[in-house]
């Protein structure tokens, strides 16, 4: 499968997830919630993974999923340790590990990012800010189709 990841700006949490990625200071990312939510168990090593900034209309780096870790009903300890653990890959800022500190979380390790020639997101209703696609043309501007969330349920 193909996923699109939005990735917070300077502007809404002030980090640039995504400079730390191209600059390779980031090689995993979090998604997590008191729940299971998308991505958990959703995405696998060897899945491709495109990144946009939020706010922004454009795709604009890639990347392959190295590995996942998917966790759930974590204590409070277990979610310290795990965002821990992981905090040479993650760089997280003090304010992402209070918004990432949460019981169900999915652990995205990536590597091979490429910058690419930016393409034309079309944003539709609801998207959340993980998206998981069949091809990355099914969202671009042009090619896109209506967004399933079929792809999307547990």
């Amino acid at each position: 499968m193909v996923h699109l990841v939005y990735c917070d700006d300077a502007g809404r949490k002030g980090e640039k997830v995504l400079d730390k990625i191209l600059a390779g200071t980031k090689t995993m990312i979090v998604r997590g919630a008191a729940g299971r939510k998308i991505p958990h168990s959703r995405v696998f090593a060897g899945d491709r993974l495109y990144f946009m900034e939020k706010g922004s209309a454009s795709i604009t780096a890639t990347a392959l999923v190295k590995e996942v870790q998917n966790f759930v009903k974590l204590s409070e300890e277990e979610i310290t340790k795990t965002l821990a653990d992981n905090q040479s890959k993650l760089n997280l800022s003090e304010k992402q590990k209070v918004r990432w500190h949460k019981k169900c979380l999915c652990l995205v390790e990536f590597e091979k990012v490429e910058k690419i020639t930016p393409l034309a997101f079309e944003h539709q209703g609801n998207m959340d800010d993980w998206l998981i696609i069949e091809k990355i043309e099914d969202v671009v501007v042009g090619t896109s189709i209506p967004y399933d969330y079929e792809k999307s349920k547990f």
